[in-house]
């Protein structure tokens, strides 16, 4: 835990005060990180991001999903994995298409 310094107005501390009550038991920190949970999500930047990525060797000839170039068969390639977390760079759902990088875009990030 960290504690934070920092100023709200009476009509904030008031809102604070009430939800905390009722949702929480009380539990300010509780009602503002769900606050701040919502806030992420209501602004699009709650979904799922790139944690990572998994090699595969191809075993059909398939597109980068960042540049488009073509991988052969045999080919190494990067697949992503995802979690859930906030980004702007978050997307709603998990692709249903196949998605894989090339060595360059992976490199890249």
């Amino acid at each position: 835990m960290k504690r934070l310094n920092f100023t709200l107005d009476n009509g904030t501390v008031e809102l604070l005060n009430k939800l905390a009550e009722k949702f929480y038991e009380g539990n300010k920190s509780q009602t503002v990180r769900a606050a701040l949970e919502s806030l992420a999500a209501h602004q699009g930047h709650d979904g799922w991001v790139i944690t990572g990525y998994t090699m595969a060797r191809t075993d059909h000839n398939v597109n980068c999903h960042s540049c488009g170039n073509e991988n052969e068969e045999g080919n190494i390639v990067f697949k992503p994995v995802f979690e859930k977390g906030n980004s702007p760079a978050a997307i709603a759902h998990i692709p249903k298409e196949e998605w894989v990088e090339c060595s360059d875009c992976v490199e890249s990030r």
